[in-house]
């Protein structure tokens, strides 16, 4: 390990550790490389590090703070990771999804607000009315989903499944291009999980769920091209 990853690794404890909570600003550089036992030059590339990675932010004129540490901002740079995914490992994502989402749509039928659920029946109304247009479809597809799995109330689920299923839009746009049936049946496989949901049972949410993304999924596996670019 170089010494400055031995800077950023007493950073993020002094972080995890509670010590600097969320929004707490940093000591001076001096201070902290003193603290650190570390040269100022070794603090100043942690730092900059950290700022990347969204732990720390920089407040020009004030100094350096803890981030919110959120999990939609400390989990941003995900869908730049998986957009670099391609073959057989972009498949592994899809596999990825057809795990996670079902549970969390059986999940947020136990939790749905009203409020929320008016939120899902937007985007399948809008689903309904863009049959004839792929890219918007998809677009109101992946609206529809992100609606569920928010209303769960569980940030860092959300955040990860948008990183995730954002990797296959293009295919599902391309799909709709090239199967006259496959806005009839996403459709009609979003009517289904909206109802399920709209009953609050997770079971047939669950499992409604897991017959749409099983089904993007086989179709993904069969028509994405192997190697570099993936389903480009």
């Amino acid at each position: 390990m170089s010494l400055t990853d031995m800077a950023i690794a007493r950073i993020r404890e002094l972080v995890r550790s509670g010590e600097l909570l969320p929004g707490a600003k940093l000591p001076p550089e001096q201070q902290l490389a003193a603290e650190l036992g570390v040269s100022r030059n070794l603090v100043r590339e942690a730092v900059k590090t950290l700022v990347v990675s969204r732990v720390l932010e920089i407040r020009r004129g004030d100094g350096t703070y803890v981030t919110s540490l959120a999990p939609s901002l400390l989990l941003e740079g995900l869908s730049s990771a998986v957009e670099l995914l391609s073959g057989d490992t972009l498949l592994e994502l899809v596999e990825t999804r057809r795990l996670l989402e079902p549970a969390a749509t059986g999940l947020a039928a136990t939790r749905i607000s009203d409020a929320d659920l008016a939120e899902v029946a937007r985007h399948l109304d809008a689903m309904r009315a863009a049959r004839h247009d792929p890219e918007l479809l998809t677009l109101h597809d992946a609206a529809f989903h992100r609606a569920v799995v928010a209303a769960t109330g569980n940030e860092t689920l959300t955040t990860l499944l948008e990183g995730i299923s954002n990797r296959t839009l293009r295919a599902r746009v391309r799909r709709g291009l090239v199967d006259g049936d496959a806005a009839d049946q996403a459709v009609a496989e979003h009517e289904a999980i909206f109802r399920a949901v709209a009953a609050r049972d997770a079971p047939l949410a669950q499992a409604a769920a897991l017959m749409h993304v099983t089904s993007t999924e086989n179709w993904l596996r069969g028509h994405l091209p192997a190697g570099p670019g993936g389903e480009d």
